[in-house]
């Protein structure tokens, strides 16, 4: 057991896009398709600090002479640990010195023009690390060798003889030994093992992965040295200030230059595209402005009415209606209630949620005649310079995509890419060569999000003479985000993906529980309002459905909320495993301290098993004090514990955000667009969290995003018990406040 802050981690073993796509096809023609390459070009090694020439030994591993390990990195960093928790798993296989491991970002003109050795640089969906573990471990271990081998070529003896241990090589017979840093150049120049029979250590007996190590992108974060996108600054550069229509769905009819010609900074207004107008200054607050002063007129178009109410009562009526589709449909669940000896119902809302990454939406572009460059935050760079391409005309062979760490991402940096266009645009109005900085005002940045789905579920269930569930049935009906962003995977109107943690296969997101008799279903009711992917995306708003409507379930059955979900999920061991553990931990059962209570939820999400219990108090004015959340989360394989933990921690913030924030319409926009308006939550309400992590090594899941989804309905469950009243609708309201 180990102690991080607050967090205690607990390891038990052995307990049961639209232009990503077109860049895809893109590449395929120009490279030839995928291939993981060596002998790479235009990879410039940046780490190690000693300015010191490296030797490429293949594509993820560069060695300085001083031993210093480069670990190419393709994936983006915006704070979850995966540049980390990655070069772990390549320092795991290469078996060098943790201590001399430094790492380098990989941009896509650089995958592009090797055949994308890099494979998929998107970031998302918890993906980072548990879809690319196997071939960063495979070309670990192949460095490994092509090292001892270069050893022993030079001693002249079988390589069978040879040790290795943190980068040094040892020759126990003779005595010799040498390093990484001085067999480097010969190794380069062997030929590369045959990456699929490699064999791959038993993570049970990792030395680097799996273990504390400090991580690597924390140091200049804290002497406040690391740029973000933001911080970027190139000779010549103008900046932009950009004003989409404040109604989602409007244009921009026109406005007047000559009003703002003679401020300072020689601002320029210029349409971006039919419905954005931007202003371009020699700094941001002057361009920024001039747009504020710039006169404006909007054509708000047919959505400049529509209200909150209205989005309610289109969303609802997809509860009852005749249009939903069935996921799931095991038994006769719709009988099984009829003839239950109780039924209980309940209707239950999610809210329109922003993303709100501290770093706002930024991109800064330089365009000549030939050459495209980006400078941006973004959690998939392939598609950022899939847009950059299909924009400004420039062929991708001739782009570049500077990959920058993200100051937040929760998905909204991801395949939507408006702007990289937006401020693509603006550069191709300028005279060749001149760098523009385009940066959003938080205003633009809450008001013109891709949201979370608005979204309410409608939960019948049936209970037995006995107190059993004798039958469930889930009716979603919301907003589908492929509808927005994916039209093609959208069949006959059905959209699945908006029943996430509900699925019924064996998967990423499987529901935990197998009454004899359920059916799941779902209604698209869309919306003006943009949505997208945000941090553990559908998983979230169906934990809390699922997960507060089991707690009611239980009280009309007459048991113990923990007793009544194991009865149904015997089918389901790992799911079984996290909840027994959550339970455990957080003394489930026991006595708890006068006025305090306690919840429990457990779901799954991105490939990983998740439950959490929550001690809250509740006190007579309503005021909700959460005190402690212990989460246990079975991910399979578990590259580093403490980034574990701090994902975990990192998600109990987000989960009591959205007890607290919501994007609501009237007249047609966002009307939550800064910081005073949208009620997020500050460090006195973040309750003291503990982990519990359980890999159980058969498989590997994610992090990032699916502990969030157990924390809503731990927290309103605990809520339940402390006042007797469910709570069904978010942001919390109706007296109750967080505190």
């Amino acid at each position: 057991m180990t102690n991080i802050n607050d967090m205690t981690i607990e390891t038990i073993a052995d307990v049961d896009s639209p232009a990503r796509r077109d860049f895809m096809v893109k590449t395929a023609a120009a490279s030839g398709g995928f291939v993981l390459g060596f002998g790479l070009s235009g990879c410039a090694t940046m780490g190690g600090g000693e300015n010191l020439p490296s030797t490429e030994i293949n594509t993820w591993v560069a060695i300085k002479p001083n031993d210093t390990v480069v670990v190419r990195i393709a994936r983006s960093e915006m704070g979850q640990g995966t540049l980390t928790g990655l070069a772990q798993l390549v320092a795991e296989e290469l078996d060098c010195d943790w201590n001399k491991v430094t790492t380098e970002h990989i941009f896509p003109g650089q995958n592009l023009a090797n055949k994308r050795a890099w494979g998929d640089m998107s970031t998302g969906g918890s993906r980072g690390i548990r879809t690319s573990h196997d071939y960063v471990r495979r070309g670990g271990a192949a460095a490994r060798m092509m090292l001892m081998q270069a050893a022993a070529n030079e001693w002249k003896v079988p390589v069978g003889e040879l040790t290795v241990d943190k980068g040094v090589i040892t020759h126990k017979g003779s005595g010799r030994s040498t390093s990484y840093g001085k067999v480097a150049e010969a190794a380069s120049k062997l030929p590369v093992p045959d990456l699929k029979a490699i064999k791959l250590r038993d993570p049970r007996q990792w030395k680097i992965a799996g273990k504390p190590v400090k991580r690597l992108d924390t140091a200049d974060k804290l002497d406040g040295s690391k740029l973000y996108a933001v911080d970027v600054k190139l000779p010549g550069m103008l900046h932009a200030a950009v004003m989409d229509c404040p109604v989602f769905g409007g244009k921009l009819t026109s406005f007047d230059q000559s009003k703002i010609a003679n401020m300072p900074g020689k601002p320029q207004a210029l349409r971006v595209n039919e419905t954005t107008v931007a202003v371009v200054a020699d700094t941001w607050w002057r361009a920024k402005k001039a747009l504020d002063a710039l006169p404006k007129v909007w054509d708000e178009g047919p959505n400049a009415k529509v209200s909150q109410a209205a989005i309610l009562k289109h969303i609802s009526s997809g509860l009852n209606s005749n249009d939903a589709f069935a996921d799931i449909n095991d038994g006769d669940a719709l009988q099984a209630i009829a003839g239950a000896a109780k039924k209980v119902e309940a209707v239950y809302h999610s809210p329109f949620v922003p993303h709100v990454c501290m770093e706002p939406m930024n991109a800064t572009i330089r365009l000549t005649a030939d050459r495209a460059e980006c400078w941006v935050a973004t959690q998939n760079a392939e598609a950022s310079m899939a847009t950059l391409s299909q924009t400004s005309g420039i062929p991708l062979s001739q782009c570049e995509v500077h990959k920058m760490d993200l100051g937040g991402g929760f998905g909204r940096r991801g395949g939507n890419q408006d702007f990289t266009r937006q401020a693509t645009l603006i550069a191709m109005q300028l005279p060749p060569g001149t760098p523009v900085k385009m940066l959003w005002t938080r205003e633009e940045d809450l008001g013109h999000d891709f949201y979370r789905p608005i979204t309410q579920c409608k939960l019948t269930a049936g209970i037995d003479a006995q107190g059993n569930l004798a039958g469930l049935h889930i009716r979603v009906a919301g907003q589908s985000i492929n509808a927005f962003a994916n039209p093609a995977a959208i069949k006959n109107g059905r959209d699945v993906r908006q029943l996430q943690g509900m699925w019924k296969a064996a998967g990423d997101a499987q529901l935990g529980y197998a009454p004899a008799n359920l059916r799941t279903e779902y209604a698209m009711r869309n919306t003006h309002v943009p949505v997208g992917p945000w941090r553990g995306v559908n998983t979230n708003q169906n934990g809390y459905f699922v997960e507060c409507f089991m707690d009611e379930a239980a009280k009309a059955a007459g048991k113990d909320p923990l007793e009544f979900r194991r009865a149904i999920m015997q089918k389901h061991p790992k799911h079984l495993g996290v909840l027994n553990a959550a339970a455990e931990k957080g003394g489930w059962g026991k006595p708890l301290p006068a006025g305090r209570h306690r919840g429990i939820a457990q779901f799954m999400g991105y490939g990983s098993y998740s439950a959490a219990v929550a001690e809250v108090s509740v006190s007579s004015k309503g005021d909700v004090k959460i005190h402690r959340m212990v989460l246990a989360t079975n991910c399979g394989h578990a590259v580093s514990l403490e980034q574990i933990a701090t994902q975990v921690q990192g998600g109990v913030a987000m989960g009591i955000s959205t007890l607290m924030s919501e994007s609501s319409v009237a007249n047609g926009r966002i009307t939550e667009t800064n910081f005073h308006l949208l009620h997020m939550p500050k460090i006195v309400h973040m309750p003291k969290v503990e982990t519990v992590i359980q890999p159980t090594y058969d498989f590997w899941g994610g992090v990032g995003e699916p502990t969030i989804c157990v924390v809503i309905p731990a927290v309103l469950n605990a809520v339940y018990a402390a006042t007797g009243k469910p709570v069904r609708s978010l942001p919390l309201a109706g007296g109750l406040r967080l505190v």
